[in-house]
């Protein structure tokens, strides 16, 4: 009888420790969900989101058609704030700059567009040097145009009746009359940009026009993320503190041409409208596209839909 009670009390123990530790495993699980929730809810806090269910009326801006067909925008004459005071050097100052209106694409070039500029021009087409992953990836028709030097940037828009937009004009365009960070707000949003990383849905290029939130004050599309885009100035990392307050141009041409908006590539904070890259003019990349802009047309343009 005293064998059976401790063979007994040996089972009761051997089950009671299971169900301890059974027990003891889902409490840890629990709270490791808690945790997990809890960083989830933090995260969602600093990288917010913007609701894309209600569209914004960009109507009170005229547009018209480049001669290539591809829409523009027109955006008014006025003073906006350029530069940052709190980013990097070349972003300093901050300063006033008074542009007149001009018209700038709504979005980028697409490769599909660009490759009817190469045929009618017999321009050889961009070429992808280094990619990690498959060609294929990158290489479609509806993508952004990428691995465009300055100088097959400069010839597409001069053969549409165009240019490229101004450094001054470009940060306009994208920012508006405040000091916004980013083309929405303040904040970095995460549906609302290609930028690194694949939480925005691409990981590699977008097709222009993909993120309904993240449009300009002016409706203007991916000024932020899919490709950096190439502009007119030369750059010079202290041209801000003698640039003119009306129409700045940039300093004389140089081999360095500035790149704007950040890409699929960079972190959300290279992807600010203030920041300033440098590449030289023939530099192909396949971060890098394109924009046109142009002057306005006595007539004024079309009411936008």
């Amino acid at each position: 009888m005293e064998n059976k009670g401790v063979l007994y009390g040996s089972i009761i123990f051997v089950f009671a420790s299971f169900f301890l530790m059974v027990g003891l495993l889902a409490h840890e699980s629990y709270k490791a969900n808690q945790m997990k929730q809890l960083a989830a809810s933090i995260k969602s806090e600093d990288r917010q989101t913007v609701s894309s269910g209600t569209s914004q009326d960009y109507s009170m801006y005229k547009t018209k058609m480049g001669d290539e067909g591809r829409e523009m925008v027109q955006i008014p004459e006025g003073p906006f704030t350029m530069g940052s005071a709190d980013a990097d050097p070349d972003e300093a100052p901050e300063h006033q700059v008074f542009l007149k209106g001009f018209f700038i694409d709504r979005k980028e070039v697409t490769q599909a567009e660009y490759a009817r500029f190469a045929k009618m021009t017999r321009r050889p087409m961009p070429r992808i040097e280094v990619f990690e992953d498959d060609q294929s990836k990158l290489l479609q028709q509806e993508f952004a145009a990428m691995s465009v030097s300055w100088d097959d940037a400069t010839a597409y828009c001069k053969w549409a009746g165009k240019r490229l937009p101004t450094e001054a004009e470009w940060e306009k365009a994208g920012r508006g009359e405040g000091k916004r960070k980013y083309p929405w707000g303040e904040k970095f949003a995460v549906n609302a940009a290609n930028v690194d990383g694949s939480e925005d849905g691409y990981k590699y290029l977008a097709p222009p026009g993909s993120f309904e939130a993240g449009r300009s004050p002016y409706g203007l599309f991916d000024m932020t993320g899919n490709v950096a885009e190439w502009v007119a100035d030369s750059y010079d990392e202290h041209y801000y503190k003698k640039s003119s307050y009306r129409d700045p141009k940039g300093p004389e041409n140089a081999d360095l041409k500035v790149v704007r908006g950040g890409s699929w590539r960079e972190t959300e904070q290279n992807a600010r409208l203030s920041k300033r890259f440098a590449a030289k003019h023939w530099r192909t990349d396949i971060t890098i596209g394109f924009r046109c802009a142009g002057d306005p047309d006595l007539p004024g343009g079309t009411p936008a839909s």
